[in-house]
């Protein structure tokens, strides 16, 4: 049964210091960890891991599309680290947290923007990252199981290495932070969809992101909800409930909002797109996120450095029992 709650986080704001405290999570993997090769750079991924026992479920923390496990000369954000930092204050060894960046530093975009919404970017593109990582974190630690905790892109890149593995044996719990599961406003062929451009994305119908999550019926995503839900894994979505620029036609920080359509220039609302159906999920709707968002001040990127966020992930890792 989804259980659905809104939860409202303006008289919160003292709480985001909470994850800035010294941390012993790193920006590198440890010694002797067999670090995968990125196939669209040619170069290992970048991530965090570290060296020592373990004595709880690894999480492994995917960012989300044009983002970093952790900020890079190239991208100020990569709050999956802040995360990963507020789990060890709830009990977590850093040998127990694992980042994956899956698209590299974020510097080729200096050149070339469009890759934002290219085939290297796309999900397609990056299961095998995810394999891979998924199988050496399980190698390296001896963990027979993982969660995963995915914002954005990372949480529907969870779930279709999940479906095409059938690997939910592997993955005890997968949080999704405001993800795109039922796809994204951004590519609309109406001229008044900015997102276009080649400036900030090119997210055209027909580029890779687009052919993706263009539209709640793309070949892709009817593949990957035609069981949402597949146990044994127990599934949390966090979800932006009055704004997110990838889902609602409304102001999100700096974002105007652009025409509610799909690729095909249907009307469509995407502001549900990151719920999950099924009884195995626990949907909880966020709003005022945007005041996490230091840079652009966007619900989207804000709920990642939300600290109700962080705590609704880490109270559902730590869960041992569902109802």
């Amino acid at each position: 049964m989804i259980r659905l709650f809104a939860v409202v986080l303006a008289v919160v704001a003292a709480l985001v210091t909470a994850g800035t405290a010294t941390s012993a999570v790193g920006t590198s993997f440890p010694a002797g960890f067999p670090t995968p090769t990125d196939a669209s750079l040619g170069v290992p991924v970048i991530g965090f891991g570290a060296a020592g026992p373990i004595h709880r479920t690894p999480v492994i923390l995917l960012h989300g599309n044009n983002d970093t496990p952790y900020p890079t000369a190239c991208n100020p954000y990569g709050d999956v680290h802040d995360l990963a930092t507020y789990l060890e204050t709830r009990g977590y060894r850093p040998s127990e947290l694992w980042g994956l960046g899956y698209q590299g530093d974020q510097c080729d975009l200096l050149a070339d923007q469009t890759k934002r919404s290219g085939e290297a970017h796309s999900t397609m593109a990056n299961v095998p990252e995810l394999r891979a990582f998924v199988r050496a974190v399980r190698e390296y630690t001896g963990a027979k199981r993982i969660d995963i905790v995915g914002h954005s892109l990372g949480g529907t890149l969870a779930r279709e290495w999940m479906r095409q593995d059938n690997a939910y044996h592997r993955v005890g719990r997968l949080a999704t932070i405001d993800s795109p599961h039922h796809g994204i406003v951004n590519c609309s062929p109406n001229p008044l969809n900015y997102f276009q451009l080649p400036a900030l994305g090119g997210f055209t119908p027909d580029s890779a992101i687009c052919r993706e999550y263009g539209a709640d019926d793309t070949p892709f995503l009817s593949a990957l909800n035609r069981h949402e839900t597949r146990g044994p894994t127990r599934y949390l979505a966090l979800r932006n409930a009055d704004a997110s620029f990838v889902y609602f036609s409304e102001q999100d920080g700096v974002f105007a909002p652009v025409p509610a359509e799909d690729r095909l220039g249907r009307p469509h609302d995407f502001s549900g797109s990151a719920a999950l159906r099924g009884y195995r999920a626990v949907n909880v709707d966020f709003a005022g996120q945007g005041v996490y968002d230091p840079i652009l001040g966007t619900a989207h990127l804000g709920i990642l450095n939300s600290p109700a966020a962080w705590g609704a992930v880490a109270d559902f890792l730590a869960r041992k029992h569902d109802d």
